[in-house]
């Protein structure tokens, strides 16, 4: 018998890695789960007996994002992690229908942004997967090749998962630089779907999953999935973690060439202070460090060559281009400085920058929705706005006519038509958002941002209408309805919570329909139903498709039972 797998909840719309677990109908026991009182674990032993003979237990229970449908790196791990990639299975289409738009963490694995075929091909990407320089790697010649070579990095792969496909030509691309350069690595790839043992050892719960072993001890790759992002951080890694700049043609190329750099202007090219810049760069994946004794190259970075030792300055291609740092010259406060300013004021969400912006530290994100014709009126106010947030907050802009990105966003978060929007994000376990209300303006954002910073914002949930009669056995509950009906404390309440496109969903519905019907005498009783894709409540957080809660009466303070696996427990 297959075990149950469920995906927790994604925080945002990308692919992520999630844990699964088994077997359950769902996913793991609230801390603070309601114990049941006599009279409802009565109740819980006589719902059980029909359940524990499902022929639904043979099967696995679905992600709570679409599998067709991919939301990620919209992520943890996204809070919620694209990385957000598929959960891995040999099924990616279980039960749900075909959305040629969207799919999950932070990467249920079909492209979140267009079809499955990953994004259209221009100049900034590779045209064709030259694989000369991937290995292929099986349980056979894994541990010889770690054994082997002192750097590896690894992706776990699926064939039928689309952010695999669209990785592909970059990893390839990547894997032949690195040759060409002479750097001590290799770029080497494992089918998951064909070595599960193998993917499971390693803990692979996402595709692409990619870990970068140094002898033998695996990290997790941190950068976004391009090539150039690849070739950046594992020359990062290998090389040292500061480099000197003597000459100004070396400096010129730097400038020129690297997106963001930090340069120190020291008086000794050793001593304590590298030494504290150093410690900084480890802490950095993606930014390159520099350091000069030379007033000409500082002078290039926009340093005035009689300013007084040590300096530190951070460059941007970009509109706000030179932030200097203040700061004590301390490894931890200039880490914190570069992790503050090394993005843009405001970053456009794409299926590249998507990685770098929601596994980002900071989790407090407002995002502004526009049509590309609207965003020149916008997009200063929120620039203005990030000045006086920097390292707190991140401004994300998501082009709301755009089909393969600013869609699926919007559909995420429940926003219609293509009115301008700004919400608030907190892209962590305990996901929220608060929509802002009013004119924008520079004075009215601020003060959203602020109150956001503070916690004084309502979050907002989805909800449909709530329905004029709800006279049937198995009662509908909407987001605006669950406190009313739910949280009754003088009722035991069973619901579940379902995707319409779920398969597991429609076979257990006609099950649920009897199942309410044959215990619709009970007054005390409450057989209900949510359709999640379009109602949340802080109650009722699915962690698959479908979620079964149990809420006993008396005890609406408590999370509620998870079902099946806390009824078990109990028995």
């Amino acid at each position: 018998m297959e075990s149950w797998q469920v995906q927790p909840a994604d925080p945002f719309p990308f692919p992520l890695p999630l844990p699964t677990r088994s077997p359950t109908l769902l996913a793991g026991r609230p801390a603070m789960a309601a114990m049941p009182t006599p009279r409802s674990f009565l109740l819980l032993l006589l719902l059980a007996t029909p359940f524990l003979l499902l022929p639904l237990a043979a099967s696995a229970a679905v992600p709570t994002s679409n599998p067709d449908i991919d939301l990620e790196y919209l992520i943890k791990n996204a809070g919620l992690d694209d990385s957000t990639p598929s959960t891995p299975t040999d099924d990616p289409e279980d039960g749900a229908p075909d959305f040629p738009g969207l799919d999950a963490d932070y990467d249920e694995d079909e492209d979140l942004f267009g079809d499955d075929d990953g994004p259209e091909e221009d100049s900034s990407h590779p045209s064709a997967a030259d694989e000369a320089h991937v290995l292929l790697l099986t349980a056979a010649n894994f541990t010889a090749v770690l054994a082997a070579r002192r750097h590896v990095m690894v992706e776990f792969y699926a064939p039928w998962c689309g952010h695999c496909r669209a990785l592909a030509p970059h990893y390839a691309a990547a894997a032949s630089a690195l040759a060409e350069q002479g750097v001590d690595v290799a770029l080497a790839k494992v089918d998951a779907t064909e070595d599960h043992d193998l993917a499971q050892a390693h803990d692979v719960q996402g595709y692409p999953t990619l870990l970068f072993f140094i002898d033998g001890v695996p990290r997790d790759y941190s950068g976004e999935r391009t090539k150039d992002a690849i070739v950046a951080w594992i020359s990062k890694k290998l090389g040292p973690a500061v480099q000197n700049l003597t000459a100004v043609d070396e400096a010129e190329k730097v400038v020129t060439g690297d997106d963001v750099a930090v340069l120190a202007f020291l008086d000794h090219l050793s001593g304590a202070h590298s030494d504290e810049l150093a410690a900084a760069s480890r802490l950095e994946d993606t930014i390159s460090f520099y350091q000069t004794t030379s007033p000409d190259v500082a002078k290039l970075f926009h340093i005035d060559p009689e300013a007084k030792r040590p300096s530190i300055v951070l460059l941007k291609k970009e509109e706000e281009k030179l932030t200097v740092f203040d700061g004590e010259f301390r490894a931890s406060a200039i880490a914190e400085f570069v992790s503050a300013n090394k993005i843009p004021l405001i970053t456009t969400l794409t299926q590249e920058t998507a990685p770098a912006i929601f596994d980002n530290p900071i989790k407090k994100q407002i995002l502004l929705f526009a049509v590309a014709k609207e965003s020149s009126k916008f997009l200063p106010i929120i620039k203005e706005t990030a000045k006086s947030f920097k390292g707190k907050l991140l401004f994300v802009f998501v082009e709301r006519d755009n089909e393969e990105v600013g869609e699926p966003v919007a559909n995420y978060f429940g926003i219609t038509g293509h009115e301008t929007t700004v919400l608030a994000y907190t892209g962590n376990e305990d996901a929220k958002k608060f929509f802002f209300s009013g004119e924008i303006s520079l004075d009215t954002i601020k003060e959203f941002a602020q109150d956001f910073l503070e916690d004084k914002l309502t979050p907002s949930y989805k909800s449909d209408p709530v329905p004029e009669s709800n006279d049937e056995d198995v009662k509908v509950v909407v987001g605006k309805s669950l406190d009313q009906i739910v949280l009754d404390e003088s009722k035991d309440v069973l619901l579940e919570v379902y995707a319409p496109w779920c398969g597991h969903c429609q076979s257990l519905e006609p099950i649920y329909n009897k199942l309410a019907k044959y215990l619709r005498g009970i007054d005390s009783l409450v057989i209900a139903k949510m359709d999640g894709t379009n109602n949340e409540h802080p109650r009722a957080k699915p962690d698959g498709f479908p979620t079964i809660l149990f809420y006993p009466a008396g005890k609406k303070s408590f999370e509620p039972v998870s079902y099946l696996i806390d009824v078990l427990l109990f028995i």
